[in-house]
């Protein structure tokens, strides 16, 4: 199980000073949630490593209470174990190294536990918790996985006026996907400050990460984005734009890239499509701009060919269209890579073709089957053709 940072602790051990008929009022209105994914994963790779299939069940309890005087609690645990014994895979931290990467290793952890206050202004939040700002691409929980990834930290929403939400979060420990094994001491500051306007949300951020180590290696993020639609008669307009900028200072050595995003779409009889154009930039052609908190598989196809931003930067040309089909929904997504600045006989960073069929049923349950399918660019780039598979089925009370 991972380990609780001081103010998990804290957390745990004042819960008991708080014993009264009240509180016991509170414990009993409170809620249990139980939601479980079994999934299997394929992964082909034209390369020297062997097929990977994993079929793995993840489990998450969730206690919540009900509320005293604005104050409430919450408790969940989370377990990923493999089925049937079908785990010829790479788990990412270090099972099976000649297979290819799976990056959902067995685990039993406290996935949340938080005391939360909160009034018509402020929520705060003291332990550990999910946290994700906007679309996810600074700052997510990584829930593609069986074990997301979630933060101890001690957060505040506050909301002067009815369309301003002013977040900010203080860090102490990254809980990544990988269960304890490589979880990150951190000392990082998120500020994000949205504001609702009548075509779109605008925000303003600042993600200031730095790893609790005795080396330097701060990671500050600046950036505006600006998000939103407006209905036109049968059509419905679809539109975002980000800029953001970054500067790095790790063990003596600095660099800075920009991000660019610019995304437009329209929507019709129950059809979506959008066109995007996305940069993470490169300082020189040496560093690429980097997401480490965001929910990578997100962004850039699923075939997880850019979880980490290329040393000349990424520009990710994509469009896509959707909508519904046999009380479901179908995504067909299609993306052409390049790099940002090309360097050392790299310029050429592939294409991909992403599918996806998913749907709830009879209330409580849901079922799904994804695709991914990478081909790679230019040898020097390091990357090989592949493919990926899943197939699922949830439950969730």
């Amino acid at each position: 199980m991972k380990r609780l940072s001081l103010i998990s602790l804290a957390l745990l051990t004042a819960m008991p000073a708080m014993a009264n008929d009240s509180l016991i009022e509170a414990l009993q209105d409170g809620k249990v949630n139980l939601d479980m994914r079994l999934r299997y994963e394929n992964v082909s790779q034209d390369n020297a490593l062997k097929d990977a299939d994993g079929l793995t069940l993840r489990t998450r309890l969730t206690y919540a209470t009900g509320d005293l005087h604005g104050f409430s609690a919450l408790v969940e645990f989370e377990d990923s174990r493999v089925v049937a014994g079908i785990d010829d895979y790479n788990n990412a931290i270090g099972k099976n190294p000649d297979y290819s990467v799976i990056a959902d290793p067995e685990t039993t952890e406290l996935d949340q536990a938080f005391l939360q206050y909160r009034n018509d202004a402020v929520k705060a939040r003291l332990g550990r918790q999910v946290l994700t700002f906007d679309n996810h691409r600074f700052v997510g929980h990584v829930g593609w996985r069986q074990d997301r990834q979630t933060f101890d930290a001690a957060s505040i929403v506050y909301t002067p006026i009815k369309d301003l939400a002013l977040n900010y979060a203080y860090i102490t420990q990254r809980n990544r996907i990988f269960a304890e094994a490589k979880d990150v001491d951190a000392k990082d500051h998120l500020l994000n400050a949205r504001y609702q306007t009548g075509i779109g949300a605008l925000t303003g951020y600042a993600y200031l990460l730095e790893e609790d180590t005795d080396i330097s290696n701060g990671l500050d993020t600046y950036g505006l984005r600006f998000a939103g639609s407006h209905a036109l008669d049968s059509l419905k307009l679809i539109y975002a734009t980000e800029y953001a900028t970054q500067e790095s200072d790790k063990a003596g050595v600095s660099f800075d890239a920009d991000y660019m995003l610019v995304e437009g779409g329209i929507g019709w009889s129950g059809l979506t499509a959008k066109l995007g154009y996305e940069v993470l930039g490169s300082d020189d052609g040496q560093y690429g701009f980097a997401t480490p908190l965001a929910t990578l598989h997100k962004f850039n196809g699923w075939a997880d060919q850019f979880l980490t931003t290329p040393k000349q930067g990424l520009v990710d040309l994509y469009a896509s269209i959707g909508g519904p089909l046999l009380g479901g929904q179908w995504a067909l997504v299609y993306h052409t890579y390049e790099a940002d600045q090309a360097t050392d006989g790299v310029d050429d960073l592939g294409e991909e073709w992403n599918v996806s069929y998913g749907r709830k049923f009879a209330k409580h349950y849901n079922a799904g089957i994804k695709y991914a399918g990478y081909s790679a660019g230019d040898v020097d780039a390091g990357k090989v053709d592949t493919d990926k598979v899943w197939v699922w089925a949830g439950v969730a009370f």
